[in-house]
């Protein structure tokens, strides 16, 4: 009787999509999709160049012979990625932390509070997931149960609750609720005998983010094998990643200087808010990704909306393509030879006249947006910071990567390419078309990085062949 009873509905369900598309062939229609530029990006049109060493090798590395490649179009980030938004990205992962622990003592601890008074922890519980959840469900006959619910039961209670987001914190010992609230809060702290000049200071390394990557490559190759396989930890970091740059880089990068002013004040400090950040390495860059990707899904996904593809590093080809400008064979992103223009103004912040650091006017790093844009309106993609990309370095890479999108990334290499030169570098390696590689667990005063993102559409070319 059941047999019959769910083949009638299948039928009458089929029924029902056939009255609707009169049994033609219309297609599965969903929601309408409209393209969205992300919020601080450009759009850096799809087209070919020739990548490479397109004037003299100079330094004789031999590793960038030229050849011509295309690459689809992406967005791209304007500037570098600020200490400002970085902060963004580091406070939530300290918040995200917080509430976490916070929700897990209350749940220890509910049966001691005062139900529903809001001071005490409890206004900092799980909160349960909307939709109604029957009372007593273990004991509930079957048929009584929704599907929904009893898949949700299989995956254990953890699936049911979700850390409470719509309570502020609060760091002010004189606002703290109780003292659970002041164990939590407390214990992200250091110890007082670790403070200086009397500053309470956080102890970063409890700032971690749990980083997971794809080996989408291995995957493809490994075809029908199950994909959990291929999605990995970092195996240095299997509790997370800490995600605080590393502000000691101002000193160990510089023996017999004094530039404590920059790590004390460079990366917390407004000051400095629109300066783009460093001390950070290829993984944690990765990382600001993937946490990227997450939160501007977790928006979509309130509104209902479509998510958006990814946030990522560019590859070597496409930062190449995109520094360039739309120039063809120039030295650097204003074209060149020379790295001062018609004024007798230099055009980067970097390392000019055998060491004059300031005739640039900049000793450090400068603001993100500072200097001309070039024909893409990408700022400073020569100078001020050398930028992490996603590719890996291996010396022959150009003779055997793809022609389309090339994109060379061995996760056993740990060796990444960094590009653009920075403010501690001489004009050499300024040039788009110069390579340079650190190890991605490195942390540098001079290496920060921008993100990009796959363009979805029709695509859009910034040149064509000619007939």
């Amino acid at each position: 009787m059941k047999k019959i009873l769910v083949l009638s509905l299948l039928f009458a369900f089929m029924a029902s999509c056939g009255s609707k598309d009169k049994g033609e062939l219309v297609g599965v229609k969903g929601k309408k999709w409209h393209p969205e530029k992300p919020y601080g990006m450009t759009l850096i049109p799809g087209g070919a160049f020739i990548m490479g060493k397109s004037d003299d090798d100079i330094a004789d590395v031999q590793d960038a012979p030229t050849k011509t490649v295309s690459v689809r179009s992406f967005y791209m980030d304007e500037t570098e990625i600020t200490n400002s938004e970085y902060r963004q990205f580091v406070n939530w992962v300290r918040d995200s932390i917080i509430r976490l622990e916070l929700a897990e003592l209350e749940y220890l601890v509910h049966d001691e509070l005062e139900a529903e008074n809001d001071n005490t922890i409890n206004v900092y519980a799980y909160k349960q997931n909307s939709f109604e959840y029957l009372d007593d469900v273990e004991q509930q006959d079957d048929e009584d149960i929704s599907g929904y619910q009893k898949y949700l039961l299989n995956l254990g209670d953890e699936s049911l609750y979700t850390i409470n987001n719509d309570v502020e914190l609060t760091f002010d010992r004189e606002e703290y609720v109780d003292e659970y609230y002041a164990e939590v809060i407390e214990d992200m702290f250091l110890p007082e005998d670790e403070w200086y000049n009397g500053q309470r200071t956080w102890d970063v390394s409890k700032f971690k983010f749990d980083f997971t990557y794809f080996d989408i490559e291995g995957a493809a190759k490994d075809k029908g094998a199950p994909r959990s396989k291929y999605i990995f930890r970092p195996l240095e970091h299997p509790e997370g990643l800490e995600v605080y740059p590393d502000t000691t880089v101002w000193i160990r990068d510089f023996e017999y200087s004094y530039n404590e002013p920059m790590h004390n004040d460079y990366f917390w400090h407004d000051a400095y808010g629109d300066y783009p950040v460093v001390g950070v390495s290829w993984e944690q860059a990765q990382a600001f990704c993937q946490w990227r990707t997450i939160n501007k899904n977790n928006y979509k996904k309130s509104k209902g909306k479509q998510f958006v593809n990814s946030f990522r590093l560019p590859s070597e080809a496409e930062w190449e393509y995109a520094a360039r400008g739309g120039l063809e064979g120039a030295t650097y992103p204003w074209g060149g030879p020379y790295t001062k223009n018609d004024r007798g103004c230099f055009m980067a912040n970097f390392k000019p006249l055998r060491g004059n650091y300031t005739a640039d006017q900049a000793l450090y790093t400068v603001e993100a947006d500072a200097y001309e844009p070039n024909d893409y309106n990408l700022y400073n993609m020569s100078g001020n910071v050398a930028e992490w990309v996603m590719s890996s370095y291996e010396e022959s890479s150009y003779e055997y990567s793809s022609s389309i999108n090339p994109s060379v990334n061995d996760v056993d290499n740990q060796r990444k390419v960094v590009r653009g030169g920075s403010w501690k570098d001489v004009a050499y390696f300024l040039q788009v078309s110069s390579r340079d590689y650190e190890y991605k667990d490195s942390v540098r005063s001079y290496i920060g990085f921008r993100t990009v993102q796959d363009y979805m559409g029709t695509d859009v070319t910034a040149n064509e062949a000619t007939n």
